[in-house]
Parts: structure tokens; sequence; C-alpha cells
């Protein structure tokens, strides 16, 4: 199994806005994809990020996922609106995790 995590620093006085956000994206790769992505926030250390996360059974799964997102032009639509307005531009960090 795989997990993946992608993580993003938020602007100052926009945490609720990219909640929200984050909260309609994950509902939105539900909807089209019937894709599970969890939001998630810091419990500790720095309290201006916003976290999905989501799993795979196999990289292959992942890597077909992300080429159906990379053609999808809502999911640009909405990245390129709000997010660009809420999230500090270089801070997204993805990682993935392989269960043990």
């Amino acid at each position: 199994m795989i997990a993946f995590v992608r993580v993003v620093g938020v602007k100052p006085g926009k945490t609720g806005t990219a909640m929200a956000f984050a909260r309609e994206m994950s509902g939105y790769l539900k909807s089209k994809y019937q894709r599970d992505v969890e939001v998630l926030r810091p419990m500790g250390g720095n309290p201006q990020r916003v976290a999905w996360s989501s799993r795979y059974a196999s990289m292959a799964e992942a890597e077909a996922f992300n080429n159906q997102l990379m053609a999808d032009a809502k999911y640009w639509e909405m990245v390129n609106g709000v997010a660009a307005e809420c999230f500090v531009a270089g801070t997204m960090h993805d990682s993935f995790w392989q269960t043990v």
C-alpha cells in the first residue's frame, strides 16, 4: 500500500479560506474519481499548513490517478483559482510512503 501526502503552507489570514478549499478539493476528487482524500491540519509545529492524504494499492495506481488529474480542466481551474490566493508559492511538498 502506498500513502501519498501533500503539504502546503497557508498565507497569513487565509486559514479559513485554505481549509474550505481543501475540503472542496477533497469532495471534488471523491465525487469525480471516487478517491478518498483526507484533509489534515497540524497539531504542532507550524500551524500555517494544510495537507491532503490518500492511499493507493501501488505506485502504478498513484501514477494513473495523477495522469487523470493532469488532464482534468476542472481540477486546474480549482487549483489556479482560490488556491493561488491562499497558499504560499514554493511551499508545496509531496511525499510517498510505503506501508509496512
